[in-house]
């Protein structure tokens, strides 16, 4: 049936919650307000206030808690109200989540799922819109999650819910809107998977979350002049699925990485370096990227537009690249 993305996500919640007792959900706002993007809303009147669990304003604190609980075997899905706020939270995450199941040798479980949303283009300035899922890969022991469509955001939600390890799930502004066809009932996609959106033979475009979109117009623009791109779907930043990567890379001979955080030390950084280091005898030409700019993201429009990647660059970054 189609869904918006926000609909999706709230489906994959809601499934869970009926599934396993265990699941509870808790954050700012998102009981009895539905959270920030109302992507929770109407859950607490179906599971009750012991299962959506309104939190006072300190990530740290609420965080905290759900790594406990995660401890105790419960499966806590735990909403930060923008991804930004994850830094006032880094001790818990990357110091507590992130290294538990390790220090413990693997003799615990710990299934806590954090949902966060970010991203620009909505005049929300510096504070309020960056994606920061670089850090979170750079340190080992989460699973970095994204999708770009509802029906993978229902699935990849699921299956980050289902997993007995920590995972951020990181949500976009922009795609909260966007409809399409998800399975109903059960569903999953698998976490480590990534997803050809569109095949081609000239160059490969890797991008995630609502940067996938950017590329997939850019791709049609670019076959209306005779270049034919592939759209890889990365999905999952961690762990990453290189063996789709060096598929089509062995295909087409050219790779570009289009994402909206920073160029400097980001995940197409990271990818543009495995890329060159482990099939460089595969390439015709550098990997390139298409990044946002380094620098704060601009409470202007105008700037903000300048500041982050778009359709235009895409293309002619890819001209560049098979020229």
């Amino acid at each position: 049936m189609e869904m918006t993305y926000s609909e999706a996500v709230k489906d994959a919640i809601r499934m869970e919650m009926r599934r396993d007792t265990e699941v509870v959900m808790f954050g700012e706002d998102i009981a009895h307000h539905g959270g920030m993007m109302q992507v929770t809303k109407g859950l607490l009147e179906e599971f009750g206030d012991k299962k959506m669990i309104d939190t006072p304003i300190s990530e740290s604190g609420f965080i905290g808690m759900g790594i406990g609980a995660a401890l105790r075997g419960v499966r806590p899905v735990i909403e930060l109200m923008f991804f930004d706020f994850a830094l006032v939270a880094m001790d818990q995450i990357q110091n507590q989540l992130a290294k538990t199941i390790y220090m413990s040798g693997g003799t615990v479980q710990l299934p806590l799922t954090i949902r966060t949303q970010g991203g620009g283009w909505k005049g929300a300035a510096a504070q309020h819109s960056q994606m920061l899922e670089a850090l979170f890969v750079h340190v080992p022991g989460i699973k970095v999650v994204t999708a770009s469509t509802p029906a993978d955001a229902k699935g990849l939600l699921t299956s980050s819910i289902q997993d007995n390890s920590p995972v951020l799930f990181v949500e976009h502004k922009q795609l909260y809107g966007i409809k399409g066809e998800v399975p109903e009932g059960d569903y999953t996609v698998p976490i480590g998977k990534a997803d050809v959106k569109r095949s081609g033979k000239d160059l490969t475009i890797f991008s995630y979350s609502y940067c996938v979109h950017m590329a997939l117009e850019a791709a049609e623009k670019l076959a209306a002049e005779g270049i034919d791109a592939e759209v890889v779907d990365l999905r999952t930043l961690n762990p990453l699925d290189f063996d789709t990567v060096a598929e089509s890379v062995s295909k087409t001979h050219r790779a570009m990485v289009v994402h909206d955080s920073h160029a400097r030390c980001g995940i197409g950084a990271d990818l543009a370096a495995q890329i060159q280091e482990k099939l460089f005898d595969e390439l015709d030409a550098p990997v390139l990227r298409v990044c946002g700019l380094d620098s704060p993201v601009p409470f202007s429009g105008v700037l903000e537009e300048v500041m982050l990647p778009s359709v235009g660059r895409v293309v002619s970054t890819a001209k560049e690249l098979v020229s």
